[in-house]
């Protein structure tokens, strides 16, 4: 039997996995959202080990942005993972950090379908100011005098 070179042997596999999973951890942590959603979408299809990484982002001690990202890669996986994301989504409800509680709430509504809630201030419509109506006064104008 020969051993054919151009195919790697499971221990690149792994580490080229293992280095492509922390690759993905890090751009969950970026600042830039869509780089976070992105990676989050991404481990998703990890499985088990892009489970434990967005489970963990959610729960510990991460930005906002990072933690929405997981919450969406959470409610992104597919297949067996997805009842499993959604049970830690629900254990998610009950945290003590009102983000990760916000971003869990917000994936189990869309993931039933529903509309989130806006619970943010955004931006407030400014309403306008009528007057009265009734006769407008207006002074009279003043001519310039001629110069006959």
């Amino acid at each position: 039997m020969e051993f054919d070179e151009k195919k790697p042997g499971k221990v690149e596999k792994d580490a080229e996995a293992i280095e492509r999973l922390r690759q993905l951890r890090e751009k969950l942590l970026s600042d830039n959202i869509s780089t976070a959603r992105v990676a989050g979408h991404n481990l998703s299809w990890m499985q088990e080990d892009g489970l434990a990484i967005l489970k963990e982002v959610l729960f510990g001690d991460y930005s906002r942005d990072a933690k929405k990202a997981a919450a969406y890669g959470l409610r992104s996986m597919h297949g067996r993972m997805k009842k499993m994301a959604t049970e830690i989504l629900n254990q998610g409800l009950e945290h003590r950090d009102r983000t990760t509680r916000d971003a869990c709430a917000k994936s189990l509504a869309i993931m039933k379908g529903e509309t989130p809630n806006k619970t943010g201030s955004g931006k407030q419509r400014i309403k306008e100011i009528r007057a009265k109506k009734g006769p407008r006064t207006q002074s009279p104008r003043r001519r310039k005098p001629s110069s006959r």
